[in-house]
């Protein structure tokens, strides 16, 4: 079991950076594949940028490539997303998640077996 837990959202304003954290439980964070998704209103949950279980692969949405950048410290279990030059279009709650079942970087939702419970990203223009 793997519980993960978002935190450092916030309001922004265009072009401002923030970073997420995410502090996971469990002994299965250092052999799992990590990501990170977001949720728009009105909008399906997409895939962000994911890790490899030891954070040296790394894969990111075209859309983010370039701004954001995963990283994680299995010393801590916690992985992070550094979001800079962040847009209006970057507005959504983010979620983190834990794919063990895998050790490489993953991008499908269904390759994730544990998620967080999010943390709101607001991008005013």
């Amino acid at each position: 079991q793997v519980q993960l837990v978002e935190s450092g959202g916030g309001l922004v304003q265009a072009g401002d950076s923030l970073r997420l954290s995410c502090a996971a439980s469990g002994r299965t964070f250092g052999t799992a594949a990590m990501g990170w998704f977001r949720q728009a209103p009105g909008k399906e949950r997409e895939f962000v940028a994911s890790c490899s279980n030891s954070g040296s692969i790394t894969d990111y949405a075209a859309s983010v490539k370039g701004r954001l950048t995963i990283t994680r410290d299995n010393a801590k279990n916690t992985i992070y997303l550094q979001m800079n030059d962040l847009k209006p279009e970057d507005t959504a709650v983010y979620y983190c998640a834990a794919a063990p079942r895998y050790l490489g970087a993953r991008r499908r939702r269904d390759d994730y077996d544990y998620w967080g419970q999010g943390t709101q990203v607001t991008v005013s223009s």
